[in-house]
């Protein structure tokens, strides 16, 4: 991982992914559990750590990105059953991995942040729903889990302090519609992964039906580094509304795709400029936050800033972080082709508008690509996703439908060329 200013971002986080050794003893040596120790030892009251989770604008790094100290405090602390915590690991939108190399080289930073969780919301029980096609992650996890155990910092009466949690790993089974939330709990309850109706929310009807808190892999570990600096100091890194920092998995047309960790509001040209600047053509096209955020013309993003605000005012979405860049020898309808045959197989059929309309998505588009479309197809994709969006249990819909409207709209001219000529406006595509 590389970061913009080494003195703004996380040293546990950042030495664990720069280096090989993962180990509890490395993640100790570099200030690891400090925070848990503290937090046990002062018996620090949880509605003070809330406080500063909320001061710090953490917001959930796993695409939705609502406030996580807002969503802790919606937890019944004083519910008299059980209630779980879980993380979300399903890391499965196209162009994303950030979250499996946490997991890989710095697995304690994740199991510390989920065990201030689970103190701060009075929770003895959590599991890590892991995406099922990176099974060596989810081994290194294990051993993780198992070294921490060894140390009291799991388990019962965690370093004598009379806190009790215990964390498990769930390995997923490669299913992108477990990385919604409430699928994601089915599926850990062992049932087909489909999402539920919502309300009832899982803070008051989740995983076994009982009050369940769920946030993603980059967002549990940034809570113990925010905690040790204060969370002003963490919100200064950052912007309002937008604190702290980042990781961009950068992708595509760079000459140096990777992950690369920034402050939130850094100019998208400085992280184009860390992953080594284009390679192979000028920008021409950029998906800001994975593939179901609507693209952005690459002049637009060029101007823009990486935060929630600023590409939701660009017309996209910051997502999950992940960054996929395209050069000019790309063509959009074959770019969309993919993404809407990515989106046609992965739903999973529970909704009508989406398990019919992602397959009317993809064959128009395949039609249009393969020299049959017709004038009409591109108000007929228009009208398609339209009756998608809004009309789903959950946000698949949205995501299959919102590619689709915003490379029509902003590569209109493409479309229309395969249309009328029955070729690519791109004669040097690859």
């Amino acid at each position: 991982m590389t970061c913009l200013h080494d003195r703004h971002i996380d040293p546990v986080i950042l030495a664990g992914l720069n280096g090989s050794n993962w180990g509890l003893d490395d993640y100790v040596a570099r200030g690891g559990y400090s925070v848990l120790k503290k937090i046990l030892a002062e018996q620090t009251p949880p509605d003070d750590i809330i406080a500063d989770i909320k001061l710090s604008a953490l917001r959930g790094r796993g695409g939705a990105g609502f406030p996580t100290g807002l969503k802790w405090s919606f937890m019944p602390r004083m519910y008299p059953g059980q209630k779980y915590l879980v993380c979300n690991s399903d890391e499965g939108e196209p162009g994303t991995f950030k979250d499996r190399d946490i997991l890989r080289y710095n697995p304690h930073a994740l199991i510390e942040g989920m065990a201030i969780a689970a103190y701060t919301m009075g929770i003895s029980r959590g599991y890590n729903y892991i995406h099922g096609e990176i099974f060596e992650v989810y081994d290194i996890f294990e051993q993780a889990l198992a070294q921490a155990r060894a140390a009291n910092l799991l388990g019962d009466n965690i370093q004598n302090s009379g806190f009790n949690f215990d964390l498990f790993a769930h390995h997923g089974y490669g299913a992108y519609i477990c990385g919604e939330e409430t699928a994601l709990l089915e599926s850990l309850e062992g049932k087909k992964g489909q999402p539920r109706f919502k309300p009832p929310f899982p803070a008051s009807f989740g995983l076994y039906g009982k009050p369940t808190t769920i946030n993603n892999t980059e967002t549990f570990a940034a809570v113990p580094f925010l905690l040790k600096m204060g969370g002003q100091a963490y919100l200064d890194i950052g912007k309002p509304n937008n604190g702290g920092s980042k990781i961009f998995s950068i992708s595509g047309d760079v000459n140096l795709p990777g992950n690369y960790e920034v402050p939130m509001g850094t100019p998208f040209a400085k992280v184009l400029e860390l992953a080594g600047g284009m390679r192979g053509g000028a920008i021409k096209a950029v998906i800001p936050g994975g593939s179901s955020a609507p693209v952005l013309r690459g002049e637009v993003m060029m101007d823009t800033n990486m935060d929630y605000d600023s590409i939701s005012k660009a017309g996209s979405m910051l997502g999950s972080g992940a960054i996929i860049v395209m050069n000019d020898t790309r063509c959009m309808v074959k770019s969309l082709l993919r993404l809407s045959y990515f989106y046609y197989e992965e739903s999973c059929g529970q909704c009508t508008p989406c398990r019919e309309g992602t397959g009317w998505l993809w064959r128009v588009v395949n039609r249009i690509e393969h020299g049959k479309g017709r004038p009409e197809d591109l108000d007929l994709l228009d009208s398609v996703a339209g009756n998608i969006m809004g009309r789903t249990i959950c946000a698949l819909g949205d995501a299959a439908a919102l590619p689709v409207r915003s490379f029509v709209k902003n590569f209109r001219d493409e479309f229309a060329h395969h249309i009328e000529h029955k070729s690519c406006l791109v004669p040097t595509y690859r």
